[in-house]
């Protein structure tokens, strides 16, 4: 499975825009389009699906799912279940940009 979030994501880290996200997965500029403006995981065809995620993974991209580790490493994207507030503004308990709690001390 993999999420619309992951896909920007995915993007983002390869820095590509969705024209060439298209070219690299064989699929069409509308179908990735709609893939990241759902919400959540992504659906589709199992083809269209399965040419998604081959064409990430052929540039290197390793999709994490929800609590799985990283056994190869490298570079990824996670969100975490906590978010902060909009009373913390994304600072954590020292005032530096995160999440609340964090980091220790």
């Amino acid at each position: 499975m993999i999420t619309s979030g992951q896909l920007r994501a995915a993007r983002a880290l390869l820095g590509i825009d969705q024209r060439k996200m298209a070219e690299l997965s064989g699929l069409s500029l509308p179908t990735i389009q709609r893939m990241e403006a759902s919400e959540g995981v992504i659906r589709g065809t199992v083809d269209s699906l399965m040419k998604l995620v081959n064409g990430l993974e052929s540039v290197g991209i390793e999709l994490i799912g929800d609590g799985a580790a990283s056994p190869i490493g490298g570079r990824g994207v996670r969100l975490r279940e906590t978010v902060a507030s909009p009373e913390t503004n994304g600072t954590g308990k020292d005032g530096r940009p995160g999440f609340p709690g964090d980091r220790e001390g």
